[in-house]
């Protein structure tokens, strides 16, 4: 003899309880892959998110190979408006004045102006004790990141020198670099 089957109502509380969490998870997930551009503002008073991404740049410069030291560097460090904002990766000095509102006085990004901060950039790092140009003790991972945030100012912001006075570490690399008979591999990483 088969036992009694469950009233009806003890099916619908455990298809309930099964099928409640399961599209609250769902949703969950369905709402945080839409893609930005998808989605549409609350109000229409929202403004865009400001980002210090972009897309690559076919009007830029030719480079400049205009000797600064690190000192020389500090001037340009957004403090001042009538001058440029410049930021130095790995001895390569950018013009990011385009950029002002991040890497502006006060700015989010300003821990990087007027100096070069390829030590931070290479940790992905804000801090600015590690906003420093000796980036020598940077693990392979890190050498990478800071390689691809090299490429990626380099087809977006003018190159206007080069600092001539880095850390005797950093230079003896940056020979070493450059005896180096194997080709850089590519970076084109959009950070």
């Amino acid at each position: 003899m088969s036992p009694p089957s469950p009233p009806i109502i003890d099916l619908f509380k455990y298809a309930l309880a099964l099928l409640l969490p399961a599209a609250y998870l769902a949703s969950r997930y369905l709402r945080s892959t839409t893609p930005p551009a998808l989605s549409t503002p609350a109000s229409t008073e929202e403004k865009p998110v400001k980002s210090i991404m972009q897309a690559p740049r076919d009007d830029l410069a030719p480079p400049k190979d205009d000797p600064f030291t690190l000192a020389q560097l500090k001037e340009f460090d957004g403090s001042n408006p009538s001058k440029p904002i410049y930021v130095s990766i790995k001895g390569t000095i950018f013009d990011v004045s385009a950029k002002a509102d991040v890497y502006g006085s006060g700015k989010s990004y300003n821990i990087f102006a007027g100096k070069d901060g390829s030590k931070g950039l290479g940790m992905s790092s804000l801090k600015v004790e590690h906003a420093v140009p000796d980036h020598s003790g940077l693990s392979d991972a890190e050498r990478k990141v800071l390689d691809d945030w090299h490429a990626f100012f380099s087809k977006r912001y003018n190159v206007v020198g080069r600092v001539i006075d880095l850390p005797a570490v950093v230079n003896h690399e940056r020979e070493a670099s450059s005896e180096d008979p194997t080709p850089a591999a590519n970076t084109s990483s959009d950070l």
